[in-house]
């Protein structure tokens, strides 16, 4: 069992801080890394190898709000419905396997629902070319 210090986890303004970039301080960003996250653990519980994040998938989040409009709009309440989704099923995915019970056909049909649903969020990306305006 691990050990950590009694102040572990205190916010201590003399550390150092990671720095971010813009993109990943957005709500958005860090949602659709969570919900990435736990594709990844759904992923591994279906047997599938790790997947390669292409970059539309790695900058996604990023596109869209250059891209701004009704697709920015969309794609916000896909990525919140995405991970309400993901959520639940990782949760009750683990508690079934801690029960020893099979689990790769139902990680593999959430797997699939979330390759689905990220597919149609990729589609909100404009073709090259387009500009937003105003």
């Amino acid at each position: 069992m691990a050990t950590f210090p009694s102040n572990f986890g205190a916010n201590q303004a003399s550390e150092p801080r990671a720095a971010f970039g813009a993109s990943a301080t957005s709500a958005m960003s860090m949602k659709w890394a969570a919900v990435h996250d736990a594709a990844a653990a759904v992923g591994e519980l279906a047997g599938l190898a790790p997947e390669y994040r292409m970059p539309d998938v790695r900058n996604f989040p990023a596109i869209i709000r250059d891209t701004g409009g009704w697709r920015q709009s969309v794609a916000q309440q896909g990525v919140d419905d995405l991970a309400a989704i993901m959520e639940p099923g990782l949760a009750a995915l683990l508690a079934v396997q801690a029960r020893g019970a099979p689990i790769t056909a139902a990680a593999m049909a959430l797997w699939q629902e979330f390759q689905s649903s990220r597919s149609a969020l990729l589609a909100l990306i404009p073709p090259l070319g387009i500009v937003r305006r105003g």
